[in-house]
């Protein structure tokens, strides 16, 4: 058996995996304890949300694409990209949640062929951590953007005419478009819109261009730790603010805005809207690392969500099954203004 014949089957033991909650499928290849592990862990908070829930899943799919090989001695390591579709019923509504993952695997022979050995996540749902706000409500960076390789951007043009354009329309719109803001999710949420720079944790970016595709005002102000306002590259210059792409400073921005765009936290995520926003603090340290934007509700009014970095739509908002879930992850669910 060839050890793309090996990948194959990885992909389609993981789907049964998945369908019965159970890392079982995967033993007679799978020999990465740790993995097999973490797998087992996940499952079960996500057969305990799904139950609370009343999802019952019926088909897993997955669509596999090799994006890079590299022989390392004996044995081979691919970069694989897994688009992946669940499908199921709650209360007998149908519900269809698509994810888009990217692992490198390891594959070494074995007696009759060749066994997995190690499975890495190549992507987070970790974002750039900001120290908290300083006197005047500034925030700081931890660490230097380029240190923590935040950014991969593309060769794009300075201010895109389209971004201006939308940019003088937002100021004579009042009310927040919050189906527009969806449909942008919605049409966007599997690949980057080429008008805007690329962040290799791109879950804020991608979130603020839905709001802002919603009909909110920018505030710009020049100045990376005020306002919220994106320009783009000049001058070899990203051209941002850290509330526009950066989680803690997104959350922390919608809270403290007293004009334009604001938000208001609520209590529980029954109470948002399509186009509200909720943050991830995965360690529960006061320091949120991820955004999604509500694109849906669920039969029993629960938020279903977009989001990049793993790129997902409609996915479950509690995120039980997100490597990076903790027992200390903690939620700010924040519902935008109707109007700026």
């Amino acid at each position: 058996m060839s050890w793309k014949t090996t990948l194959y089957d990885y992909v389609h033991h993981r789907n049964q995996m998945d369908i019965d909650y159970s890392v079982e499928p995967m033993l007679p290849f799978v020999e990465d304890a740790a993995y097999l592990r973490a797998q087992t862990e996940r499952l079960a908070r996500r057969a305990d949300t799904d139950r609370q829930r009343q999802f019952v899943p019926s088909k897993s799919e997955t669509r596999l694409t090799v994006d890079q090989v590299a022989e390392r001695g004996d044995s081979i390591v691919a970069d694989v990209t897994l688009r992946r579709t669940t499908v199921g019923e709650i209360r007998h509504v149908l519900h269809e949640e698509q994810r888009i993952e990217q692992e490198r695997i390891t594959l070494s022979p074995a007696l009759d062929g060749w066994s997995v050995v190690h499975i890495e996540y190549l992507q987070t749902e970790q974002a750039l951590r900001l120290k908290p706000p300083v006197a005047g409500g500034i925030m700081q960076a931890e660490d230097s953007f380029a240190a923590v390789g935040l950014m991969r951007a593309p060769s794009v043009p300075y201010l895109n005419t389209q971004i201006i354009s939308h940019f003088q329309q937002a100021a004579a719109r009042t009310p927040y478009n919050r189906l527009e803001a969806v449909r942008y999710a919605d049409q966007w949420w599997d690949r980057t819109n080429p008008a805007y720079l690329a962040f290799e944790v791109n879950c804020s970016n991608y979130v603020s261009q839905c709001i802002f595709a919603g009909g909110a005002p920018m505030n710009y102000t020049g100045k990376r730790d005020s306002g919220w306002w994106y320009k783009g590259r000049v001058g070899g210059q990203e051209l941002w603010s850290f509330s526009w792409a950066v989680a803690e400073s997104l959350q922390f921005y919608l809270l403290t805005s007293r004009r334009g765009l604001r938000g208001q936290e609520v209590a529980n995520p029954q109470q948002l809207d399509l186009g509200d926003i909720i943050s991830y603090d995965w360690d529960g340290d006061g320091r949120y690392q991820h955004t999604t934007i509500v694109t849906a509700k669920d039969p029993s009014g629960m938020p279903l969500v977009n989001a990049q970095t793993i790129n997902s739509k409609h996915r479950y908002w509690s995120y039980t099954d997100s490597p990076a879930w903790t027992k200390r992850t903690r939620y700010r669910f924040l519902h935008l203004s109707d109007s700026f």
